[in-house]
């Protein structure tokens, strides 16, 4: 269970839809991507979303979503992160705009997943998705974090300050920018959203080592 500030994400069908169609929106950019030779320098995947993210390496992103996702199916009570907060909100918001552009290819998405969903793919499940996020108590700070960039170190640490920004809570997100690798036990955090079949082969098109640990 994964709490953003007083509240706590719903385990419903709902977060399921939002974080299983981002995940699989970003893997098949990734694998069309790969087909047409676009190279590492390609920006694409659900964290496109926040601005100060959307060049995290799209293979990370798809572990930073399990990495979240993980601790939301956990039955021990979480306290979320600023990196979480982004993840929530990015998955929102990407499943949001398919639910509005692409339907079709939200079918193929849910189609075989652990959860056997056949929304209406309408307005008001977009509406759903957008009010997902923005109903928990977040303050939205991962989205402020990209004025700092440019600023001087004075101006920024003021700014900060003003905002009650932690280096310590945002310095997971500067990392991220720098990460190119996907952390062991990725195919174990997918569990509740993947099927283990799915998970290994999502972990043979990443091309990551052989864990012993698999989604159900």
């Amino acid at each position: 269970m994964l709490t953003i500030g007083d509240d706590l994400l719903p385990q419903t069908d709902l977060t399921y839809f939002a974080f299983r169609v981002a995940f699989c929106d970003t893997l098949e950019r990734i694998t069309l991507a790969e087909q047409a030779r676009m190279g590492h320098e390609v920006t694409l995947g659900y964290l496109t979303e926040v601005p100060f993210l959307r060049n995290v390496a799209p293979r990370v992103q798809l572990d930073l979503l399990l990495e979240t996702w993980d601790r939301h199916y956990s039955a021990e009570k979480l306290t979320g992160t600023l990196m979480d907060e982004a993840v929530i909100y990015a998955a929102c918001e990407t499943s949001a705009r398919t639910v509005k552009a692409d339907g079709k290819s939200i079918r193929r998405f849910l189609r075989g997943g652990p959860r056997p969903l056949f929304p209406v793919l309408d307005d008001r499940l977009a509406e759903s998705l957008h009010a997902l996020h923005v109903n928990l108590s977040s303050q939205g700070d991962f989205l402020l974090i990209s004025q700092f960039q440019d600023l001087p170190a004075d101006e920024a640490r003021v700014l900060k300050a003003k905002f009650r920004l932690e280096d310590s809570a945002c310095e997971p997100l500067f990392e991220a920018l720098g990460r190119w690798h996907v952390n062991p036990g990725f195919v174990a955090r997918a569990k509740g959203l993947l099927t283990g079949p799915e998970a290994t082969k999502v972990a043979g098109i990443l091309q990551l080592p052989p864990h012993p640990q698999a989604a159900n």
